[in-house]
């Protein structure tokens, strides 16, 4: 999940997450980031959980159409 929550922030830079962690860890602080990290992934795990379950999207991201 840490990992998925990295690649999130690369690929989902306009969502509701993404703008939560970067405001959250605007103090550059490496143990900060750290710890918001893990928080992100716990929120991310949440919302594809919903997205699963319900197919509300969260706010903000953007999902390929399939092939």
């Amino acid at each position: 999940m840490i990992q998925l929550a990295w690649r999130f922030l690369q690929f989902q830079k306009e969502s509701a997450l993404a703008h939560w962690y970067r405001e959250r860890t605007a103090d550059r602080r490496s143990s900060t980031r750290k710890t918001m990290i893990v928080a992100l992934a716990r929120k991310l795990l949440i919302a594809l959980w919903q997205l699963a379950t319900t197919g509300q999207v969260p706010e903000g991201v953007l999902l390929r159409p399939a092939s």
